[in-house]
């Protein structure tokens, strides 16, 4: 498609900000006015807008994607929006472990548990851990409260944790990307530990890697736009 408009630009809207093309504002995919929080991730959606050429590449719509879901797939039904992301918490790639013999156990340790312990001293919880692949439920009280705590965040920052966790398979690991000064090169390692582990011990082909890349990009992206949603409010 060829770009349809000259110029992009934030602008304040009855609930928040919008983005104008030559004057317009813009809808959804599903056809919603898009209308974010505030004027810092407005900003960035202009900035996207802007920097398309002649020809509009979607891939450049990183953070448009994401205020969309947030808009259309998030706010539509944010009870169906939890309950999604409790499923990254009952199934936590964090809690399930090598067995305490092999040497992955102790990399585990090392990287994971810190961020499990600090977790469930942030929220008053407590996550199982489990050496081995056999699921275990984690605590009704434990989900319940991550539930709680879930419920009280906005549309576009559990849109980002939806990503997050997606790509991390992990709640923990998206949770804690939420925090101040939170690096997504860290968390991103913390989430490919096993894959990494099997890379040091058997390689790695080129397929691999650019897929690795891309969903490190995507993570990366995520956090950010986790960022800009909640820059005003603070």
């Amino acid at each position: 498609m060829k770009r349809f408009y000259k110029t992009a630009a934030p602008a304040p809207a009855d609930t928040g900000w919008q983005i104008l093309l030559d004057g317009r504002g813009i809808k959804t995919a599903m056809g919603a006015q898009q209308v974010v929080p505030g004027q810092t991730l407005a900003n960035a959606l202009a900035d996207e807008w802007a920097a398309q050429g002649e020809e509009i590449d979607p891939a450049g719509f990183v953070f448009r994607d994401l205020a969309d879901y947030a808009i259309d797939v998030v706010r539509a039904d944010r009870d169906a929006a939890i309950a999604n992301l409790l499923r990254f918490a009952e199934t936590d790639t964090l809690c399930y472990r090598a067995d305490p013999e092999d040497a992955l156990f102790k990399r585990q340790q090392e990287v994971w548990e810190p961020l499990v312990q600090a977790a469930e001293a942030h929220h008053g919880i407590h996550f199982q851990r489990v050496s081995g692949i056999m699921h275990r439920p984690q605590p009704p009280a434990t989900l319940e409260a991550l539930r709680v705590h879930l419920a009280g965040l906005d549309d576009f920052t559990l849109a980002a944790l939806n990503t997050l966790a997606s790509l991390a398979a992990s709640l923990t690991i998206a949770l804690a990307a939420l925090e101040d000064g939170a690096d997504a090169q860290t968390l991103w390692a913390a989430a490919n530990l096993e894959e990494d582990w099997q890379i040091e011990l058997w390689g790695e082909d080129d397929l691999a890697r650019e897929r690795r890349d891309r969903r490190a990009a995507e993570f990366a992206n995520a956090l950010r736009f986790a960022t800009l949603a909640r820059a005003d409010s603070r």
